[in-house]
């Protein structure tokens, strides 16, 4: 034995077993009532509705640049860098909720990496068809588009973080 008090060629410690039982001892499983308690206390966040956020929040801001330097163009560009986010995001949220991805855990972890594929893949087609479809594309406006759609997704968590926060907890 070691001074770990662990055997000959064993990197564990000999009270490692022993750790582990101390810590199921401290947490007990739930029952059926704590678990529906806490789904009540931390309700689930759609993913459509980031999704219509991040539209809603690409209209507003676009509008507002389009006013501000009076351009359509400028609107266009905005609007096509946020759907260069929304559309690939809409498309690997349908992939992820469909049936198939939730049959088990080997089929749920190769649809997360098929679908986040597919998304980067799209993603990457919006920008290189970009300059073809947009008619006078302003690319500071399209990826400024780009990256304050993507930042929904931090208010997002916020707002699901808050309307937990909201809702004081009555259970230890």
């Amino acid at each position: 034995m070691s001074k770990t008090g662990s055997t000959f060629g064993s990197k564990t410690p000999a009270n490692f077993q022993d750790e582990e039982a101390q810590q199921e001892e401290i947490s007990p499983p739930w029952t059926a009532e704590q678990a529906e308690v806490w789904r009540q206390s931390h309700p689930a966040f759609s993913v459509w509705w980031v999704l219509v956020a991040q539209v809603l929040v690409a209209l507003v801001f676009a509008t507002a640049v389009a006013f501000w330097f009076a351009s359509g163009s400028i609107w266009l560009s905005w609007m096509y860098g946020a759907m260069t986010v929304v559309v690939p995001a809409a498309l690997f949220a349908r992939g992820l909720t469909s049936r198939t991805a939730s049959l088990n855990a080997m089929a749920a972890a190769l649809g997360l990496m098929v679908w986040q594929g597919v998304k980067w893949m799209m993603a990457v087609l919006f920008l290189v068809l970009a300059p073809r479809i947009v008619p006078e594309l302003s690319w500071p406006a399209m990826l400024a588009g780009l990256v304050v759609t993507m930042k929904v997704y931090w208010l997002a968590l916020l707002w699901g973080r808050s309307a937990t926060a909201a809702a004081p907890s009555t259970t230890l």
